[in-house]
């Protein structure tokens, strides 16, 4: 009984370990409880060349908070493409307003998330840009749950991005631990990292860990991860993200 009772204890502690992050961001400023999606910022962050303006093909990665009070668990993340010569963009992501499906559309790729300022997570120009996109359309295409989602622990608008950066050769993003459903995957239970250079186990998306260059250590307990990145120093804790240095944009460009 004793012994029931530590485990108890232990489970306890474990959660509100892991929900004290989700809390604090609620308390902050960083999430926003107090404005509908029709009038939240979705203007551009300048982050993203103009279409326009440039000539050359452009693959972008971006990453921002969730509306409402999601944010305080976690990001919404999508990807971004221009082919060479193109006058647009094309944004990939995973929507559940009405139903869930994937969204391929055009528009401005780096405008606020209703009210998030995003973040750029990966930048590839040019050349190898313009061998990306071809493979980023053929992953999109064969993606596994295209009519599907859940917005724990997966398959949902992380998982989504995770499944396109596993299946393009070269296009290497490490997605932050704040992306929940990047750990979802489907039918496999051992994976490659997102970021190219490491490997991870994950049961469902809701236990699991992810060791390797990119991803540091990093342990997944109930879709909410926690972890340290030793090649940028820096702790990576549930709802806050990375506190330490800053993971530099991954791409051909930086």
């Amino acid at each position: 009984m004793k012994r029931l009772a530590k485990v108890a204890v232990a489970a306890l502690l474990s959660l509100i370990l892991l929900l004290s992050g989700p809390l604090l961001m609620l308390a902050s400023s960083q999430v926003t409880l107090d404005h509908h999606w029709s009038s939240a910022d979705r203007s551009s962050a300048g982050l993203a060349p103009a279409a326009d303006q440039v000539q050359e093909a452009v693959v972008q990665v971006y990453s921002a908070r969730a509306y409402h009070w999601r944010g305080a668990f976690g990001v919404h993340t999508w990807i971004a493409t221009k082919e060479e010569g193109a006058n647009h963009y094309r944004i990939y992501q995973v929507l559940s307003w009405r139903r869930p499906t994937v969204v391929i559309n055009t528009g401005v790729p780096d405008r606020a998330w209703y009210g998030s300022i995003p973040e750029l997570l990966a930048d590839y120009r040019g050349q190898s840009a313009q061998a990306l996109i071809p493979q980023i359309d053929a992953a999109v295409d064969y993606y596994p749950a295209s009519q599907q989602y859940r917005a724990w622990p997966g398959p949902n608008s992380n998982s989504f991005v995770a499944w396109v950066i596993r299946n393009v050769s070269g296009l290497e993003v490490a997605l932050p631990n704040t992306a929940i459903g990047k750990d979802f995957l489907f039918d496999e239970r051992i994976a490659p990292t997102t970021g190219g250079h490491g490997v991870q186990l994950s049961l469902s998306g809701v236990l699991g860990i992810a060791v390797g260059l990119d991803a540091g250590v990093e342990f997944n307990l109930l879709g909410l991860s926690v972890g340290i990145d030793v090649r940028y120093p820096a702790f990576k804790l549930p709802g806050i993200g990375r506190l330490g240095m800053e993971r530099p944009v991954a791409g051909d460009i930086y």
